[in-house]
């Protein structure tokens, strides 16, 4: 069965950060709408919005305090039915992202949950007692420090995976599974695209096993949510799963499960990290890694579940800083990761200005750090002994604020953004790098994005192709067939800052699909690729 988001291209929205509408400094709803003939010109079928829900905002609000409130910030209930009204109009659904794992602090049921072991909702929640005195056991939070918090009042401890304001859900109530159910059908209703689901390889966890990632019965409760909530309906499901292989993969997205259209897994964009390491710990990209991982995901989940297809989101740094060149380059390096991506098998994601090479925010001073995983990373590791150069080097390469300045929409103050004081900087390069001025060139990477989103919806190739890497090139070089009925399409990408010489006989070029140096004769035979060339051409 073909559905729609296999064709189609989705777009993530940074709500707090991407068009603000009242001057407050804060991105709203209103201002989404305002810009949806923009998101309609560039092509996309789906927005992926980032939580605009009831928050008290201490994880920027992945802290859910109502599911069904919005955000006063971000306007009423109201815009956010004229949004998704406003939306089908142009042929674009509206993916809620979906956070289960936790709530907020603040939310109804934990505070009914605080007031008593007896308390109905106290199960809601993870609750365990001291032992000897501490802590229960060892788990961490991915915020740093214990992810266990003490509650004075009843004496135990409640769990927190990430900050302390945000305690983790008990799956394995199954009055708490039903309340989800319940509101998930609330969106449902609503007419929404469907779901991204944040962390949810968690909420299997056993976390007196120290089990947090795919615990036993993940896979039963995703089936249980499949039948409760989405399962009779063509909505996209989404599900990020950091600890995901190809294996584990299948049995979220292969159709015969009945769980999820596919999940977000991101071996690829731990390749900068020290193995042994945290996140922080950074080493240089190596290409050779990054393409077994490509074709290890396009190879090995075959038809039994199916790809997503992403190089940033709210929680990653700007891939044209990271992997690519944000100086002389950043334009050619920018089409190259979208060449490269978007011919792909799988459905691809775009942030927010990634379509017009948007590049990570240098900071010099924690006061210009919002993001509380970066913050609580400074406070620890500074404790620890690092040097502060070397905390920043860390936090400038992989902190979550380079991916959350606010979208640059033109020159005049703050980039077009607000009118008041943006709630985050705003990168200082938007003069340079804004939407007035992609728009205004036809060769901007802009149009490279509109291009392949527009090939996607024509060329069956692109959707259902079967892949092949090509192995006879130099290490820096990522280059794949796709072959459907008889075509074939050859992808070659340079991810070096250097040139790069191949040698393909065996292909002869009958067309160009798309190149990012228009002026450059494609050859194959014998070709000197220029620092990040990348091109699409139907071969025989």
């Amino acid at each position: 069965m073909q559905h729609w988001w296999q064709t189609t291209v989705i777009y993530q929205i940074y709500p707090r950060s991407f068009q603000d509408s009242n001057g407050d400094g804060i991105g709203d709803l209103q201002g989404i709408i305002s810009r949806l003939d923009y998101l309609q010109k560039l092509g996309i079928g789906a927005i992926w919005l980032s939580p605009v829900y009831q928050s008290p905002n201490d994880d920027n609000g992945y802290d859910i305090s109502d599911y069904q409130a919005i955000m006063t910030e971000f306007g009423n209930m109201q815009d956010m039915d004229r949004l998704i009204a406003e939306a089908k109009k142009r042929d674009i659904r509206i993916v809620m992202d979906l956070v289960v794992n936790h709530t907020s602090d603040e939310h109804a049921w934990f505070v009914e949950a605080k007031k008593g072991k007896d308390n109905p909702k106290r199960d809601y929640y993870v609750w365990a007692d001291p032992v000897d005195g501490h802590e229960p056991n060892a788990l961490r939070s991915s915020f740093s420090g214990s992810a266990w918090q003490f509650d004075e009042a009843s004496g135990q401890y409640y769990l927190h995976l990430f900050s302390k304001k945000q305690p983790d859900l008990n799956w394995t109530n199954p009055e708490l599974r039903q309340a989800v159910y319940q509101m998930m059908n609330f969106w449902i209703d609503k007419g929404i695209g469907g779901f991204r689901m944040d962390v949810i390889d968690l909420i299997g966890k056993i976390p007196e096993q120290a089990i947090t990632g795919n615990g036993p019965q993940l896979h039963p409760y995703l089936q249980e949510m499949n039948q409760a909530t989405f399962g009779d309906k063509d909505l996209l499901t989404v599900g990020e799963t950091w600890s995901a292989t190809p294996e584990s993969a299948k049995l979220y997205s292969n159709p015969d499960r009945h769980e999820l259209s596919m999940v977000f897994q991101f071996e690829a964009m731990m390749l900068d990290q020290k193995p042994d390491g945290e996140k922080w710990d950074l080493v240089p990209l190596d290409v050779k890694k990054l393409k077994e991982v490509f074709i290890k995901w396009q190879t090995q989940l075959g038809d039994e579940g199916w790809n997503s297809l992403f190089w940033n989101n709210h929680d990653l740094p700007r891939i044209v800083s990271r992997f690519g060149d944000d100086g002389d380059l950043r334009e050619v390096s920018a089409k190259m990761f979208a060449i490269a991506l978007h011919f792909m098998k799988g459905t691809p994601y775009v942030y927010q200005g990634e379509e017009i090479g948007m590049t990570n925010h240098t900071v010099t001073d924690l006061d210009q750090i919002e993001d509380i995983e970066s913050r609580n990373m400074y406070q620890e590791r500074l404790a620890a002994g690092y040097a502060v150069d070397d905390i920043l080097q860390s936090i400038n390469a992989k902190g979550r604020d380079n991916a959350r300045t606010p979208m640059q929409w033109d020159e005049s103050a703050n980039a077009g953004f607000t009118t008041g004081t943006p709630w985050l900087a705003v990168n200082p390069n938007y003069p340079v790098i804004n939407v007035h001025d992609a728009l205004a060139d036809p060769e901007s990477i802009f149009y490279t994005y509109q291009q392949l989103i527009a090939m996607r919806k024509v060329n069956p190739i692109m959707v259902w192709g079967e892949f092949s890497a090509i192995e006879a090139v130099p290490d820096q070089v990522f280059a794949y067939t796709r072959q459907w009925e008889g075509k074939k399409w050859l992808v070659v990408a340079n991810f070096g800052k250097t040139e790069a010489h191949i040698a393909l006989p065996g292909y002869t070029v009958s067309d160009v699909l798309i190149q990012n140096y228009p002026d450059h004769a494609i050859t194959l035979a014998d070709q000197t690729l220029a620092p990040f060339e990348a091109f699409a051409v139907v071969v025989a």
